[in-house]
């Protein structure tokens, strides 16, 4: 039997953090639009367009201060500027994605977002089987039966070379650290995790070269692509407990790829007291403010933006199946500012970092994974 699907609302959990900034109007002020008291000016609304765009979650929820809450921040950007119709349905376990993309079909989406690569198969498969209906996947390529990449008409990519900021980051960490152990760990096993990984191995790796320092990594090897993982996105139990055994050997910065169970591993940096931690997707420092004042840095992927890009061009009518890849060129991906460690971060780290983002958007630096499409 099907679950009962719970919908958000369009002005529920998931809105944008959108503040307007700005001294308040004098008594005479005539800006046009503003009242008669001269109150503040409000833009207008878009005006509504016949086009629906909808998502549905992977089973983190939207407001996991990850990935689905940066897609969902995404579509609601699109009915706030667009004018779109939007609906948004979270899942909670793998068993909801297919019955909540046949959801979206039922309710005459124009197009379908998948957030996340475990819903290849299911956004795969209604692509297929809606010819009528155009879709997008978060994270992930089409494939066949063999895993080869396929292009499907009505289906669109998004994808992020995240070893690149990742790789920043690892810089970062390894330079700051002041224990020459720093750590990582991803939820699930899949190549939008590990990818992450490779990238933060990578940095460290730089940075010994560059300093002729050890600083080690705890929780992967990228060369045998083996390491740490919790098994959920869910638990953050998990990621406390995982993060305690690393702060036990000494890592002073922790990277978690795993959505909410972050927050577990951000909750043990904390009572540490002593440990930093590199945020993941979107920029903790703003999207986790309980742990702000731990956050050194955060590996950014502009999902948002790749969400309201798709939607936009879908709802002009030029949508297209071919993948958008998010780089450090293109703006796609990124680090976050330094934020409450930008003191403490070296003067030549900082440089350096910028160095390096300069070579690999010129094409002199390569940072390669096996997870990248």
């Amino acid at each position: 039997m099907k679950k009962l699907i719970r919908v958000a609302a369009l002005s529920g959990a998931v809105a944008l953090a959108l503040t307007a900034c700005g001294s308040a109007p004098s008594d005479d002020d005539t800006t046009p639009g503003a009242g008669a008291t001269g109150g503040e000016t409000t833009a207008a609304a878009p005006e509504e367009v016949d086009f629906k765009a909808c998502m549905v979650s992977d089973s983190g929820g939207f407001e996991d201060k990850s990935f689905n809450q940066s897609g969902a921040e995404g579509l609601q950007r699109a009915a706030d500027e667009l004018g779109v119709q939007i609906n948004m349905v979270e899942s909670t376990a793998a068993t909801d994605f297919t019955p909540n993309i046949d959801q979206m079909i039922a309710d005459d989406c124009n197009l379908v977002i998948g957030v996340g690569f475990l819903l290849e198969d299911p956004i795969q498969a209604a692509a297929e089987a809606n010819a009528d209906v155009e879709f997008a996947l978060i994270d992930s390529p089409f494939r066949d039966a063999e895993g080869g990449v396929v292009t499907i008409k009505n289906a669109k990519p998004l994808l992020f070379n995240t070893q690149e900021a990742a790789f920043l980051a690892g810089y970062v960490a390894a330079g700051t650290s002041a224990t020459g152990t720093v750590a990582t760990f991803g939820g699930i096993q899949l190549p939008s995790v590990s990818i992450f990984m490779d990238g933060f191995a990578d940095g460290v790796a730089q940075y010994n070269t560059d300093s002729g320092k050890t600083v080690k990594v705890l929780g992967w090897d990228k060369a045998k692509q083996t390491g740490s993982f919790t098994g959920d996105f869910e638990n953050q139990a998990n990621g406390q407990n995982l993060a305690k055994g690393f702060i036990d050997q000494g890592a002073d910065v922790i990277m978690p790829v795993a959505g909410p169970v972050g927050l577990g591993a951000a909750a043990a940096a904390k009572d540490a007291g002593d440990v930093a931690l590199v945020g993941v997707d979107a920029d903790w420092f703003l999207t986790a403010p309980d742990y702000s004042s731990i956050v050194l840095t955060s590996v950014m992927k502009e999902i948002g933006q790749a969400v309201y890009d798709t939607v936009k061009e879908a709802a002009a009518g030029s949508f297209s199946s071919e993948p958008y890849v998010g780089t450090l060129e293109n703006g796609g991906i990124g680090i976050a500012p330094f934020h409450d460690f930008e003191s403490k971060v070296p003067a030549e780290v900082t440089t350096r970092v910028e160095e390096l983002k300069q070579q690999i958007i010129s094409g002199e630096l390569k940072v390669e994974s096996p997870s990248q499409n």
